[in-house]
């Protein structure tokens, strides 16, 4: 992640739902904080690409919300709108 933040000077990155595990969706395993937590230390904006209505989880769906009102973690549902956030 270093790498790509400080050589290649990327500042942001587009990941897939289907790429990560779905024990980062299960906000209990903390997963998803700490791989976040990384990006953000790093200075690296991520935009997440799925549908993510089938999770029946308040609790995600209030993270999901409360991300997409900052200015480093969105969820998304296209490419198109990824590429928009992250401008």
């Amino acid at each position: 992640m270093a790498t790509v933040r400080y050589e290649a000077g990327c500042d942001a990155i587009i990941v897939e739902k289907e790429a990560l595990t779905e024990d980062f969706f299960d906000l209990k395993t903390r997963l998803a904080g700490e791989i976040i937590q990384k990006y953000v230390n790093y200075g690296i904006r991520l935009a997440i690409i799925g549908d993510f209505s089938g999770y029946p989880s308040k609790a995600l769906h209030d993270f999901i919300y409360e991300s997409n009102q900052g200015k480093h973690l969105y969820f998304v549902s296209n490419m198109e709108a990824a590429q928009k956030k992250l401008g």
